[in-house]
C-alpha cells in the first residue's frame, strides 16, 4: 500500500500473510543502506506516532491485523519517541500481543536501553547482513559502528531479558554475502544463541547494481545452517510484481511515468 500523508508525502505499508502488517516509521531513511531504494534519497522527515498507528487502522479496514512489524521505510531507532508511543498504543488499546510487535533496526545502543524499560516490550529484529564488520560498514554506511559480534551480544541480552528470540535479518546479495565463509561465521556468532536467522533474497532494483542469488543457493544456505544448529527461515520475497518493499513503490510513483499504475494507493 502506498499511503498518502497530510503534507503530500507518501510511505509504504505492506500487508503480510497471516494477519501481518509492515509499517513505515519515517519518510525516507538516513542510514543509506546501499542496496535499498528508501536510503537513496536520505531522510525527509519523521512520522508522528499517529501517522504510524494510522497505517494499522487503514490496513484493518481491509482485513484483520494481529502482527505489526516496524520494518518499512525508515530506521525506527532514529524516531524512537514516536515509535515507542505507537508500540505502547498498539500493544494496549490496539490489542496486539507484545511478541507480535517487532522493532527492526540496524542496531543502535539506545534501543537496547529504551525498549526494555517500556510497558510494552516488542520483539526485536536486527539487520545483520554480514559477519564482516568492514563489509557491513560499506553496506550500511551511516549505521552506528557496532561490530556484528557486539550486535549479537546486545541482541542476546535483550532476548534473555524479554524471553523473545532475536530475529536476525540477512538480505541475500549474490557474490557479496552468500559465501561459505559467511556461513561459517554465522554459525560462530549464533551457535547457542536465542535467535532466528531470516535469509531474505534481495528484491532486484534495476537502478542498483545488486542481484539475488539463485533460489537453489539460498535454499542450500538455509539447509547448511539448519544442519549446523542455527534455526533458519528462508523468506519468499513477495511484491516484486508491484515493486513492493524497500522504497521501490514510492520511488516508482515519484517518477514521471504516466504508464505506471501502482495499486493499491490509499489516502
Amino acid at each position: 500500500m502506498l499511503v498518502d500523508l497530510a503534507d503530500g508525502q507518501t510511505v509504504e505499508s505492506v500487508l503480510l500473510p497471516r494477519g501481518g502488517l509492515c509499517v513505515s516509521t519515517q519518510v525516507g531513511c538516513a542510514v543509506g543502506c546501499i542496496f535499498c531504494m528508501t536510503g537513496q534519497g536520505g531522510l525527509l522527515r519523521q512520522l508522528g506516532s499517529a501517522e504510524i498507528v494510522a497505517q494499522v487502522a487503514l490496513a484493518r479496514g481491509r482485513r484483520a491485523v494481529n502482527k505489526v512489524v516496524f520494518m518499512g521505510m525508515g530506521e525506527p531507532a532514529h524516531n524512537l519517541d514516536n515509535v515507542c508511543e505507537a508500540i505502547d498504543l498498539l500493544g494496549t488499546a490496539g490489542g496486539i500481543g507484545h511478541k507480535n510487535l517487532v522493532f527492526s533496526t540496524v542496531g543502535d545502543r539506545r534501543v537496547f536501553e529504551r525498549l526494555p524499560a517500556g510497558r510494552v516490550k516488542p520483539a526485536l529484529a536486527l539487520s545483520l547482513h554480514t559477519t564482516d564488520a568492514e563489509l557491513r560498514a560499506k553496506l550500511l554506511p551511516k549505521a552506528p559502528r557496532i561490530t556484528p559480534d557486539e550486535l549479537v551480544e546486545l541482541g542476546e541480552a535483550y532476548a534473555r531479558a524479554t524471553d523473545y528470540p532475536i530475529q536476525y535479518q540477512w538480505t541475500l546479495l549474490e557474490s557479496i554475502n552468500d559465501s561459505e565463509a559467511e556461513l561459517e561465521d554465522i554459525v560462530r556468532l549464533l551457535a547457542g544463541k536465542y535467535a532466528v536467522m531470516n535469509l531474505i533474497p534481495y528484491n532486484t532494483v534495476p537502478e542498483l547494481d545488486f542481484k539475488r542469488p539463485s533460489w537453489q543457493r539460498a535454499a542450500e544456505m538455509a539447509r547448511t545452517l539448519h544442519r549446523r544448529g542455527i534455526l533458519t527461515k528462508l523468506r519468499h520475497s513477495a511484491g516484486q510484481d508491484v515493486d513492493g518493499g524497500c522504497g521501490q513503490l514510492r520511488a516508482r510513483v515519484a517518477m514521471p511515468q504516466t504508464a505506471y499504475d501502482p495499486s493499491p494507493r490509499l489516502a
